[in-house]
């Protein structure tokens, strides 16, 4: 760190030295307070803010609120919420994508904007003289730039309740899988054990097959024994046959 940063610092700590608890409170509650999917708005920047501009506005707010300076019971969660702002901002998948969002909003509002030009001739003619400084003019207005941080809300809002849809039923089919995996894996289980179960019981089998084959008896208790067979009678020289009733 340079000698003009910390000067910087430590003239920031002094200030920050005489704020009062007041202050500090009322800024945990303004960053609690903020809409949880825009970081830009819990640091107070711009949508284009530099990420040295993030870290500077990081630096001055955690002072503010940090749990050793403030007493408010959720400075802590404040500090926090900080904290992941500024990873986000500083990460540049994360910024980009809400960066993009920005973009998005910013391409509504001018569409939206240019059709309310065509009903006010007037402005359409002043925008055509300044050549586009009219409409640069108009989107660092603070008019704009509250219609822009409303309308970044809106999507950013809707892209998380999509992204949380589509989560939810991922959970579901992983859970049907997992579901349908478990039910596989006991239906073999069980064909297993009955595989084990009729091959310990093949000695057994085979004995009293044998014993059946020598005797044409039951070998063992309980085991089924195989129906007579029927032999011709060499004194019968005729086949009986059922009569059929009348």
């Amino acid at each position: 760190m340079g000698s003009s940063e910390a000067d910087d610092d430590q003239l920031l700590k002094s200030f920050l030295a005489e704020v009062s608890e007041a202050e500090r409170d009322n800024e945990v509650l303004r960053i609690l307070g903020c809409f949880k999917l825009n970081p830009f708005e819990h640091l107070k920047l711009s949508f284009d803010s530099s990420p040295d501009e993030v870290k500077k506005q990081y630096r001055k707010l955690s002072l503010l609120v940090h749990p050793d300076k403030c007493k408010h019971p959720q400075a802590q969660e404040a500090f926090a919420a900080l904290a992941k702002a500024q990873q986000l901002l500083l990460d540049p998948q994360e910024r980009g994508y809400i960066l993009d969002q920005v973009t998005a909003a910013k391409e509504e509002l001018r569409a939206k904007r240019k059709k309310e030009l065509k009903k006010d001739s007037a402005s359409k003619i002043k925008s055509l003289v300044d050549e586009g400084k009219y409409e640069e003019q108009h989107e660092r207005s603070d008019e704009f730039q509250q219609q822009l941080i409303i309308k970044v809300r809106e999507i950013l809002t809707e892209k998380e309740w999509r992204r949380r849809k589509m989560q939810m039923r991922i959970s579901e089919e992983e859970g049907r899988l997992k579901k349908d995996e478990e039910e596989t894996k006991e239906m073999w289980k069980r064909k297993r054990e009955h595989e084990e179960k009729w091959e310990e019981t093949r000695d057994q089998r085979v004995s009293s097959w044998r014993d059946f084959m020598k005797t044409g008896k039951k070998g063992r208790k309980g085991e089924i024994k195989p129906p007579k067979l029927k032999t011709e009678d060499p004194n019968k020289s005729y086949v009986q046959r059922p009569v059929k009733p009348k």
